[in-house]
């Protein structure tokens, strides 16, 4: 059984103020791709399929697009939700759609759908555990709500047979160790009550997480999140985005291959004086001057309108970051002065608060506002 394990699509996501709607569409295109080329027998798509619980008409059809895209390549796909997704939305007419090889886990049942597919060593079980609040599922913290669901009578599972978890929650590995994560996860985890012991998955011969976009192995078993299939903020710039591909063999043999996915801009961050970004541009591919930019000057005077200057060069710089102005060079990539298209007020707000280390007072942004307007008459 060969399967490709993706996750956290984020269907719609604006990252600094750009949509990534094309991008998403580029790569959804690849992984379809991807997954006709070595001829799977199925693609798991592990939750966060769209990046808002109501998504806007243009996400849902590229999600739309990108199923049936697979569906004509005579590819099942099994997907479940995320905590970013609203269950019944993914859901919806999930009935309908299994005959025609779409398998969809939404919201919280007290029983796992399962999904049963064969191959020549005999059936795999395909668990879909899909995001649920702890006390929806009768427990106090995720790591009671998943133990609480999986120990339960119906989850009997024939240890003979091949199993596979689809699953969307903060997974840690032996003795509660972190898994590495971006600044493009959401997900705030307050005193570790949103942790899932890995410890509570060894009857599975293998993990397809999602949740954390940065690919990693949790634990030395075959527990694996995939990752986001898309750089989603500048902290992954140095990294690469990809695939699982996954082989299970006869029960207890499995292969973790991964299927590097190339976007369509890259995220880059470049550090230097103006001159020498605006320089560089004009010597680089006309590729790699659109992709994502995020861009830290280390000029030392005051500069007119430098994302002005940047973006006749580089089109689709997300970021300036004024590297002067900061205490710590180790900020520039968490906090940037000057970002892509926000307001004036927006933009006014982020120098002070980078100068005072604190937000501006309503009083102070009721002076910018009123400048701002009676600048531009």
């Amino acid at each position: 059984m060969k399967f490709l394990h993706t996750s956290d699509l984020h269907i719609g996501k604006t990252v600094n103020e750009f949509s990534m709607l094309e991008d998403q569409r580029y790569i959804l295109r690849q992984i379809c791709d991807i997954a006709e080329a070595e001829k799977v027998d199925a693609v798991v798509i592990a939750g966060d399929v769209y990046d808002r619980a109501i998504p806007a008409a243009e996400a849902v059809k590229l999600l739309d697009d990108f199923l049936t895209d697979l569906l004509a390549r005579k590819i099942p796909v099994i997907m479940i939700s995320g905590n970013h997704d609203c269950p019944e939305r993914v859901a919806f007419a999930d009935r309908i759609l299994e005959k025609q090889g779409l398998y969809i886990a939404g919201g919280y049942t007290q029983e796992p759908k399962r999904v049963v597919l064969e191959d020549a060593f005999g059936p795999v079980d395909f668990v879909c555990l899909p995001f649920v609040k702890p006390a929806v599922a009768g427990g106090r913290t995720s790591a009671e709500a998943v133990e609480s669901i999986l120990g339960s009578t119906p989850m009997t599972l024939d240890l003979r047979t091949r199993h596979v978890l689809v699953t969307h929650f903060f997974v840690t590995g032996e003795g509660g160790r972190m898994p590495e994560l971006s600044d493009s996860e959401t997900t705030v985890h307050v005193g570790g009550l949103d942790n899932v012991p890995v410890s509570l998955f060894g009857m599975f011969d293998y993990v397809a997480l999602g949740h954390i976009h940065k690919p990693q192995q949790i634990g030395e078993g075959p527990v694996y999140y995939a990752g986001s299939p898309l750089k989603y903020s500048f902290s992954e710039a140095k990294g690469n985005k990809y695939a699982n591909l996954v082989t299970l063999g006869p029960k207890g043999q499995v292969q973790v291959e991964k299927r590097q996915l190339r976007p369509l801009h890259e995220m880059r961050v470049l550090r230097g004086t103006l001159e020498e970004l605006m320089q560089q541009g004009m010597e680089t591919t006309v590729q790699d001057r659109e992709d994502y930019i995020q861009a830290v000057l280390t000029d030392q005077v005051e500069l007119l309108d430098p994302i002005g200057a940047l973006r006749s060069v580089y089109p689709n710089v997300m970021q300036i970051v004024l590297e002067k102005n900061l205490k710590d060079p180790g900020q520039t990539l968490q906090n940037p002065i000057l970002t892509g298209r926000k307001s004036i007020e927006e933009l006014f707000g982020d120098f002070y608060e980078m100068l005072k280390g604190e937000k501006m007072d309503e009083k102070r942004l009721e002076i910018v506002t009123q400048t701002a307007k009676e600048a531009q008459g």
